[in-house]
């Protein structure tokens, strides 16, 4: 069954080494975005990729870097995007976020019946 609804997408930019409280940032927001019930986010590492400093983090071997770039996209219903906001600026100290008004088409093939 197929079904379409509007979301919004975050995009988290921060870098591989970022901490919170001890932890990875990455691993503290996927753990808490999971409880805070949000539908769905996913963790990307980046291969190569400069911020603000201009600095370049990649992986290549000549130039083996220990802070490649991390993407956290969140996607969800606008009212629980906005309520988690509020909680990425109290976790979030240096990086980007932006936001896009996205079309979630959401394919369900589990057969709830059997």
């Amino acid at each position: 069954m197929k079904k379409e609804s509007d979301a919004i997408l975050l995009r988290i930019f921060i870098g591989e080494s970022d901490e919170y409280e001890g932890v990875k940032l990455y691993t503290y927001l996927i753990e808490m975005l999971k409880k805070e019930g949000i539908a769905g986010a996913t963790v990307l590492r980046g291969i190569a990729g400069f911020g603000k400093t201009s600095h370049i983090h990649t992986t290549s071997i000549l130039r083996l870097s220990t802070d490649l770039p991390i993407i956290v996209e969140v996607t969800d219903k606008k009212e629980n995007i906005e309520r988690i906001k509020v909680k990425l600026d109290e976790v979030i100290k240096e990086g980007l976020i932006t936001e896009e008004k996205v079309k979630i088409i959401f394919y369900d093939g589990k057969n709830k019946d059997v």
